[in-house]
């Protein structure tokens, strides 16, 4: 492989573990904090994608279709979590059933309503065409990618680090009944963590759909991809979160390259190496 040809590549690695992190950054969280199997989690990705679609097709505003994309999602979540998941609190078989069960009927949802044939979502008109990039020609689209996921990282990261909500989630994740002790309404905290998660998975639909399109069966493919970067990240860590999505990202670009008829194993094997040498993940806490 050239120069240009890693560097394309290394590039093209950086903007799908963009795209993963939004995914994963959400799930962890959940994950972390209300200790639940969201099987669900791949539907919004799905859904808030075909959402962005038919606004951009209805209105032609990229911007808006990712906005309402993000706030669909998040109601779809916080009624899963407020009129199912809050049902069978800490009742992990009954939730993995449930929300695999969701999983199933979003996508049956999806496919009559939109139907079967995969879809690209069309790039904004500014973000369209190439650009000369340490004198290489670069899609512009995919450096936004990137550029977004960086920031969408720092937001996250400062809203968990620096923020007294934030403050509010890392005691959930520590010591829930402490939580509850000192007044917070602990359901309320975690109807917007799944908000906050689902949000993002939906954001990540639309932002990921120009990239990797939008077809039956999405759902499972990044539902895959987002349990895996959590579990080599560490439940609850956005930093795990975001290191371990450029390692997939990456391993997954690069695997596709050298080893096609290997692109799964390729993925779950830095998993198994990770739970062998550090079980709680890179960034996780015991």
């Amino acid at each position: 492989m050239t120069l240009q040809g890693w560097v394309v590549n290394l590039l093209n690695g950086f903007s799908f573990a963009m795209v993963l992190f939004l995914l994963a950054a959400g799930l962890t969280l959940i994950f972390g904090l209300l200790q639940v199997i969201n099987l669900a989690h791949g539907s919004f990705y799905l859904l808030g994608g075909y959402v962005g679609l038919a606004i951009i097709q209805w209105i032609g505003n990229f911007p808006l279709a990712l906005v309402v994309a993000f706030l669909a999602m998040a109601a779809l979540g916080a009624a899963l979590q407020q009129f199912c998941l809050a049902r069978l609190y800490k009742q992990d078989l009954p939730q993995a059933l449930l929300t695999l069960g969701i999983l199933f009927v979003a996508a049956d949802v999806a496919f009559v309503w939109w139907g079967g044939n995969p879809q690209l979502l069309p790039q904004p008109e500014l973000l369209q065409g190439g650009t000369r990039l340490f004198g290489i020609g670069y899609p512009i689209y995919r450096l936004f990618l990137i550029v977004m996921g960086i920031v969408f990282a720092a937001l996250m990261w400062l809203f968990i680090e620096r923020t007294r909500l934030g403050a509010v989630v890392r005691a959930g994740m520590d010591d829930e009944e402490m939580l509850r002790g000192i007044g917070i309404s602990a359901p309320l905290v975690f109807t917007g963590i799944l908000a906050l998660g689902a949000g993002l998975a939906g954001a990540a639909g639309v932002l990921g759909g120009p990239l990797l399109g939008l077809h039956p069966g999405a759902d499972f493919e990044v539902l895959l991809l987002a349990f895996v970067v959590v579990t080599v990240g560490g439940l609850g860590s956005i930093k795990g979160a975001f290191l371990a999505s450029i390692l997939i990202g990456l391993i997954d670009n690069f695997g596709n390259i050298w080893f096609p008829q290997f692109s799964l194993f390729t993925i779950i094997v830095p998993m198994v190496i990770v739970l062998a040498l550090r079980p709680t993940g890179l960034m996780g806490r015991a």
